[in-house]
């Protein structure tokens, strides 16, 4: 946690997923999201899917309306930044206050997804697409 200049507490947490990484910052406030200086909605074309993910963690203690979500966020698309941005809201949450933790880990919200683009060979397509067998 940090004091701003002008004297709310700020609350740190990153969250990676894919090739996403995000870090993200907890401010007192009224619900709102922005992502890179867009507004949130703006920013994940008004997806359903992305917005609540987004928003879930803090949906689940009840302070969607009590703290702004301010994010910086590079790499990847847009499910992985959503995803990228749920994990560093979940833990900034648990930054807020430690009796949080036990709430969003039983929806998930902490746990890292590991899985990442696996990387072409040689002699195949994909990652495991060969090309197509000819007889002839």
């Amino acid at each position: 946690m940090q004091a701003t200049d002008t004297g709310k507490a700020v609350y740190w947490g990153t969250g990676r997923r894919k090739s996403s990484i995000a870090r993200v910052r907890l401010v007192p406030g009224s619900g709102q999201l922005l992502v890179n200086g867009r507004e949130g909605e703006n920013y994940l074309q008004f997806n359903h899917s992305y917005l609540s993910a987004t928003r879930a963690p803090l949906e689940t203690l009840g302070l969607e309306n009590d703290y702004d979500i301010l994010v910086n966020v590079k790499g990847g698309g847009l499910t992985g930044q959503a995803e990228a941005i749920r994990l560093g809201v979940a833990r900034a949450l648990c930054e807020l206050n430690p009796e949080n933790r036990q709430p969003l880990k039983v929806e998930g919200y902490l746990t890292r997804d590991p899985r990442a683009k696996e990387r072409k060979k040689y002699g195949l397509r994909k990652a495991r697409k060969a090309p197509q067998y000819s007889k002839r």
